[in-house]
């Protein structure tokens, strides 16, 4: 959709996924890493719920690499990749070998018995897959004391190509001291395996908080994820981004309530006067987290803040439009801005008792995702 699109009055709930905002936080993101680092997209999860196929399409020749969870997600993106490697950063099924080899996509190894079974599906070519350490994570990887032992029988197995070096960081946006010794585990640990002779293998640990909390320790490629739809894993970062995602939904229906009357189940609000209440058509299905409910949650509409009443349900959420000028039809902001007012995705997380990552990823199916570029639009 362009700038100036408005989405079609039949949606009843969706989001607006601004592509171009998600190319400025990846030149964000270079130049924190600096030229000598590289940077893998992580578009998993169908890139954090902003549509995986149209953010690889508006990523595709600036990124070294795209990083996905499963074989599904690489295939997926694959042709909208334009020839950018992917790589699957969770674990993988045996059954799934043999299409990953087939395909080319690029797997994390933890152990021999897993490179082995690669191996046995190479056909006469050399499997490329990354090492996979655990400094810390504890899910996947060969423990750090044993990856030294580990390389050397991998770089035996003639169809295996150790093209990447990687670990992961567990709070990196959490405990610095911990994540700094970790790093300077995983790198001299780099080093030892680079002796080995991977000297040519591309080096990642780093996720969103790591890349910017300690760029000098990133290694040769990044893996920003959350960062690069927009929302920082620190605070106090968050200025250098634009989040990139809008969710909206209608009003159906609005009606005036007297005082004493019940909203939503359990009657857990009972209207204290009387009061103007909108239901919008968006609930816990689509992903709005219930455990929003009674805890002072809002929703944007006609540019005001609107207090979410009672408890969210599957499929409709009730609102306070006292003094609102609002009808049916009417958009309503969950998460975004909309006039003067901002409802931060953080904000949603914060009061649900959860993180960004999970309500981005919680947005179901049944929300649509129509994307801005320029005046390039796709729904």
């Amino acid at each position: 959709m362009s700038a100036t699109d408005e989405a079609p009055a039949t949606l009843r709930s969706w989001v607006e996924v601004d592509l171009a905002a998600i190319r400025r936080n990846l030149a964000t993101l270079s130049v924190i890493a600096g030229p000598a680092v590289k940077i893998m997209a992580v578009v998993k999860a169908n890139a954090y719920g902003h549509g995986a196929v149209a953010v690889v399409d508006a990523l595709a020749g600036k990124v070294a690499m795209f990083g996905v969870a499963n074989l599904r997600e690489a295939e997926e993106i694959s042709p909208h990749a334009r020839h950018t490697p992917i790589a699957l950063l969770s674990g993988t099924l045996p059954a799934e070998h043999a299409a990953i080899v087939r395909r080319g996509f690029i797997p994390v190894v933890s152990n021999f018995d897993e490179a082995a079974h690669y191996a046995a599906h190479a056909g006469g070519t050399r499997v490329k897959v990354h090492l996979a350490m655990d400094t810390g994570m504890g899910r996947l990887g060969v423990w750090q004391d044993d990856a030294v032992q580990l390389a050397r029988k991998l770089t035996a197995l003639p169809a295996i190509e150790i093209t990447g070096i990687a670990s992961h960081l567990p709070v990196a946006d959490e405990e610095a001291t911990f994540t700094r010794e970790q790093l300077t585990r995983f790198h001299t640990l780099v080093a030892q395996l680079r002796e080995l002779g991977l000297r040519d293998a591309l080096v990642h640990v780093e996720n969103s908080a790591g890349l910017i909390a300690f760029p000098d320790l990133a290694g040769a490629l990044a893996r920003p994820g959350l960062a690069l739809y927009g929302e920082s894993p620190l605070p106090e970062f968050q200025p250098q981004l634009a989040p990139a995602l809008t969710w909206k939904t209608r009003v159906v229906l609005v009606r005036d309530f007297g005082k004493g009357r019940g909203v939503s189940y359990g009657r857990t609000f009972i209207t204290p006067s009387p009061m103007r209440v909108a239901t919008l058509a968006t609930g816990y299905a689509d992903g709005y987290p219930r455990q929003v409910s009674g805890k002072n949650a809002a929703v944007l509409i006609g540019g005001k803040r609107c207090a979410i009443l009672g408890r969210v349900t599957m499929d409709q959420i009730m609102a306070d439009v006292t003094g609102v000028n609002a009808a049916p039809g009417d958009e309503a902001v969950l998460i975004g801005a909309q006039g003067g007012e901002t409802i931060p995705a953080r904000e949603v997380a914060s009061l649900a008792g959860t993180i960004v990552w999970d309500i981005f990823t919680g947005i179901g199916p049944r929300v649509a995702r129509l994307h801005r570029d320029g005046d390039a639009s796709e729904l």
